[in-house]
């Protein structure tokens, strides 16, 4: 197998596609094309309708409307057998009886493909996925990590065009999963598969991802890069689910200088401002976008209500005016964290404003 980086060709696309359960839709006329050899995360909270589209790809679930086109050809309508695309559920369903050997050509004696043909599939595959030196052992002489890369492993040895994952690392403590999460990226460069990943963990998908679709009561939110999504979100809802945000109230200054004023501090943003000279508007910005400064000069001020040590990051939470906000400081290990209940000044970013368009 290969490396290969994404293209800008989409592999799949997926077109106004709908899912109804009697009165209630879980997908709502989703439209996006998912490109050859990328990596890309369906993100959004559980009821969001991610794990539905995702077994409507599968083929698990048909669809009530819309269309799946791999390559151009429809796929709408083929069972989950006839489709060139793998699923790996979460508890990745290994055999139990059988050796980690015996469960990579599974599938592919199913297929009745030769056996010469099958031992050389496994040996590959075992060592992309490093698991060659467990070709003998059983699940249950296998770690939670080895397990993962084995489920990985006999999706991979049948060369899907596209690899589903749902929720892969779910069941993993966090520092595995972690980890797991570097291993999942090599290897979906190393084989270059397109990968598509559900998850709800915002994290995961930004670390991992090429590209991702926030979900939200089945509609597609937002697509983007993970910078995209992080630092341009287009509606509340993606601002509010990825990351951290704070809500700041705004006077409008200057309408058409893009002047607003937060506490002291008069900053100007990029978009244009959608209401008068002294209205008061809401901005969005995230914990990394105020630096906490001297009470004098321009900055907003406001009274520490908490102080939290998070290693490499202090998150400091001050109330602003009856609104409490967080904010990231990285760990100066000569400076002392704010203390509680002392008053403190911030210095906004305007850069890091967000005007919602919702």
């Amino acid at each position: 197998m290969t490396s290969a980086s994404s293209s800008p060709e989409p592999i799949l696309s997926i077109d106004g596609l709908t899912k109804t359960f009697g009165p209630v839709t879980a997908v709502d006329r989703v439209s996006l094309d998912i490109r050859r050899n990328e990596f890309f995360a369906l993100l959004g909270p559980s009821g969001c309708g991610k794990t539905t589209l995702l077994r409507m790809l599968a083929g698990f679930e048909a669809p009530s409307g819309g269309r799946i086109l791999l390559d151009g050809k429809d796929i709408s309508g083929l069972p989950p057998e006839r489709r060139p695309l793998n699923l790996m559920f979460q508890s990745y369903a290994l055999f139990p009886h059988m050796t980690v050997a015996k469960n990579l050509a599974y599938g592919l004696e199913m297929d009745r493909l030769p056996k010469a043909e099958i031992a050389r599939r496994v040996e590959e595959i075992m060592a992309v996925t490093d698991l060659a030196g467990f070709a003998d052992r059983k699940p249950d002489q296998l770690s939670g990590g080895q397990k993962q890369r084995v489920a990985l492993a006999r999706a991979l040895v049948k060369r899907p065009k596209v690899l589903l994952l749902d929720e892969p690392l779910g069941a993993l403590d966090k520092k595995l999963r972690e980890r797991m999460q570097l291993e999942l990226k090599r290897l979906q460069h190393d084989v270059g598969i397109t990968f598509i990943i559900v998850t709800h963990d915002q994290e995961e998908a930004l670390s991992i991802s090429d590209r991702i679709v926030v979900m939200n009561a089945g509609k597609a939110d937002q697509i983007g890069t993970p910078f995209e999504i992080y630092n341009r979100p287009t509606t509340r809802f993606v601002a509010s689910f990825v990351g951290t945000l704070n809500v700041l109230d705004a006077v409008v200054a200057d309408q058409a200088a893009g002047l607003v004023r937060i506490g002291d501090q008069t900053v100007a943003i990029k978009e244009a401002i959608p209401a008068a000279n002294g209205a008061t508007i809401q901005l969005a910005m995230r914990p990394e976008a105020g630096t906490l400064a001297a009470t004098e000069g321009s900055t907003v001020k406001g009274q520490v209500t908490s102080s939290q040590f998070l290693g490499s990051v202090i998150r400091t939470r001050i109330d602003l005016g009856g609104k409490t906000l967080s904010f990231d400081t990285f760990n100066d290990p000569s400076a002392t964290p704010p203390t509680v209940g002392s008053t403190i000044g911030v210095k906004i970013d305007p850069t890091g404003l967000i005007l919602l368009a919702d």
